[in-house]
């Protein structure tokens, strides 16, 4: 089997085991390029580069609603908190930036 028809035949695999949503959106033609840009350097297509982003975006304001009733309860993190934890995670502080 050729390497193309093996691509195609695992694709459409693919389609049929996994359901997908389809969503139309709209961007400013700067933001579009930049997008399709960013997807091309990942080396993926558009929709998976802006699956992850949204995923991403997803768990970021889960964590931000999360930390938020957590300063709630038990009082505002400290400085020295939030340096143990990106300790603990291996983060540096610009790599805490969502």
């Amino acid at each position: 089997m050729s390497e193309r028809l093996l691509l195609w035949y695992e694709l459409l695999r693919y389609h049929m085991a996994v359901k997908v949503d389809k969503l139309s959106i709209s961007f400013e033609p700067d933001l579009g390029d930049a997008v399709r840009s960013a997807a091309a350097q990942a080396g993926k297509p558009v929709s998976a580069w802006l699956a992850e982003a949204a995923a991403s975006k997803l768990r970021a304001e889960a964590l931000a609603e999360f930390l938020a009733s957590w300063e709630t309860e038990h009082g505002v993190l400290t400085a020295e908190e939030i340096a143990r934890a990106e300790r603990e995670l291996g983060l540096t502080a610009g790599d805490s930036a969502a």
